[in-house]
């Protein structure tokens, strides 16, 4: 629900604020007062696009502050916190325009982008009139409208979970009997791929082993006479013979030398022990290094193998054998793709049947709640003096979609036997009022936390009708709050709250302001909108009789 609302230097206001209630609240005033201007304030405070010059002549800025209640559940609330926002119980909204045409726009004292600010007063206020584009007029709403009305959500949340099942399905499909085709393309490469690999059966880390074994077989004819002549040197020709030639020696002469030589000779045993060693070693290091003529051969051709294999696969030769894995399992989906395609393809037909099922109870329940609209709307119309009329809503068949196969209009014929067609078309500028003020009113049953303004919506109409707009106007107002900018005195005479709009000129200067009007002044206003400037005692007497009709405030 709008608080308040405070316009500063903007178009011919300098300073104005308003306190609101709810209920009925009815803004009246002459042509040219400035009522529209409210309207273009609010509009601009809200994101709405209209006017662009809105700073009042001589001033820097023009400035709007917008303050609204929040009830628990309202639909702000969800929209304030994902933007970041605090979502308290008040909102308060605050829009400046330069001079130099710079907008800036603040909710609860923080920076707001246009695109938050506009999809917060969507859920805020509601603006309907004779030029509404904005939801009643336009088919494109209309099917939305009509859900709403019916309560469809978990209908809507099946069909859109269902849509989205089909979606996924058809993808599936699509994809797979893409890459089946694909595959197909390559059936003999794969087959041929796979026998060449699965034949030569590259295990990791095998091209670095057989790299290793082919440079040690390369190098061992060097190695083998290197280790052969220290082998030699080790032997009993060479450093063992002089050994022990030289032990053979000591012990001969140690009896003669007491002990002198004991330690030499253990030295020598020492080292004759550790010939032997080093001896062993050699040998079986000359061991190793023979190897069978062919076996060079052997390991040169398979290191060859893998290499080339790798280079034709543009891969490293460790990856060979997971190359392998994910081609043969390409050849295996393919061997098996016939199953693949028609387990998907059933998935889809299930998918499809699911849709079709949510799409066609969400037709039934779009069908049921049109009749009951259409009822509805029927006895609407006749206390607004438009029993002959026929308000209709229309099905045609849509393209499959998230939210059905329906597409849904409101049409109208205004007199009997004559063609039905949309709202906009058909209906005069005083039934169109009419027409959407009753369709508002069956739609907003039920509603609440928006504020509805109708911006003389009962233009064209008088009398009993004016009177039946105004009554339509107080039961949508209840439990609610509507501001009505009219120029009916039948409408302001039921209003719960009034104000008049009125131009006042200071220092040369236009200024318009907004006055809360006492009983006593709401008798002048009606007396001034029945009669003119010249208010009578009659046309007195008359406003009295109007506000004795209907609530006062």
């Amino acid at each position: 629900m709008l608080l308040s609302l405070e316009i500063r230097d903007v178009l011919i206001i300098d300073r104005l604020e308003l306190q609101f209630q709810p209920g009925l609240n009815v803004l009246t005033g002459e042509t040219g007062a400035g009522k529209s201007i409210l309207l273009d304030a609010l509009g601009f405070v809200l994101g709405w696009r209209g006017r662009a010059d809105l700073v009042r002549q001589g001033a820097a800025q023009g400035e709007v502050v917008a303050e609204f209640a929040l009830g628990p559940d309202h639909a702000a609330r969800a929209i304030l916190t994902d933007a970041g926002f605090d979502a308290s119980d008040t909102l308060l909204l605050r829009r400046v325009n330069s001079r130099d045409g710079r907008k800036s726009a603040w909710m609860n004292d923080r920076r707001a982008s246009g695109e938050v600010l506009r999809a917060v007063s969507e859920t805020l206020v509601e603006l309907h009139g004779q030029q509404d584009d904005r939801g009643l007029v336009n088919p494109r709403g209309h099917r939305q409208l009509l859900d709403i009305y019916a309560g469809a959500d978990t209908a809507l949340a099946a069909c859109r979970a269902a849509w989205r099942g089909l979606r996924a399905a058809r993808k599936a499909h699509a994809e797979e009997t893409a890459r089946l085709a694909e595959m197909a393309s390559e059936e003999d490469f794969l087959r041929h791929a796979v026998a060449e690999l699965d034949a030569l059966a590259p295990e990791p880390g095998e091209e670095a082993s057989l790299d290793t074994q082919r440079r040690r077989m390369q190098a061992a004819e060097k190695l083998r006479a290197d280790v052969g002549r220290a082998h030699a040197a080790l032997s009993e020709d060479g450093a063992e013979r002089l050994l022990v030639d030289a032990m053979r020696w000591l012990e001969g002469a140690a009896d003669g030398l007491e002990d002198q030589l004991d330690a030499p000779i253990e030295a020598l045993t020492r080292a004759l022990d550790a010939l032997g060693d080093a001896q062993q070693g050699v040998e079986s290091a000359i061991d190793a290094l023979q190897f069978h003529p062919g076996t060079l051969e052997t390991v040169e051709d398979r290191l060859f193998a893998i290499r080339g294999l790798a280079r034709k696969h543009g891969c490293l030769p460790d990856d060979l054998a997971s190359l392998a894995d994910s081609l043969r399992d390409r050849l295996d989906r393919l061997d098996n793709g016939a199953q693949h395609i028609a387990a998907l393809a059933q998935a889809q037909a299930n998918a499809q049947s699911d849709y079709d099922a949510a799409a066609q109870a969400l037709t039934r329940l779009r069908r049921s709640a049109a009749l009951q609209l259409d009822t509805e709307m029927a006895r609407e119309l006749a206390p607004l003096k438009m029993e002959r009329a026929v308000f209709q809503t229309a099905f045609t068949p849509a393209d499959p979609g998230p939210e059905g196969c329906d597409g849904v209009s409101f049409e109208v014929a205004t007199n009997p036997g004559a063609p039905s067609g949309p709202l906009s078309r058909i209906a005069s500028g005083g039934e169109l009022s009419r027409f959407l003020l009753a369709l508002k009113v069956c739609l907003s049953r039920g509603s609440s936390g928006i504020t509805m303004i109708f911006d003389e919506i009962d233009r064209g109409v008088g009398g009993a009708t004016a009177d039946a707009v105004g009554r339509r106007l107080l039961v949508l107002a209840t439990g609610s709050q509507v501001l009505v900018v009219t120029h009916s005195p039948q409408v302001a005479a039921l209003g719960q709250h009034h104000w008049r709009v009125e131009k006042t000129v200071i220092n040369e200067q236009t200024l318009s302001r907004v006055v809360p009007l006492s009983a006593d002044a709401r008798v002048e206003e009606i007396a001034r909108m029945l009669s003119g400037d010249t208010i009578t005692d009659a046309a007195r007497a008359a406003a009295q009789d109007l506000l004795g009709a209907g609530p006062r405030a």
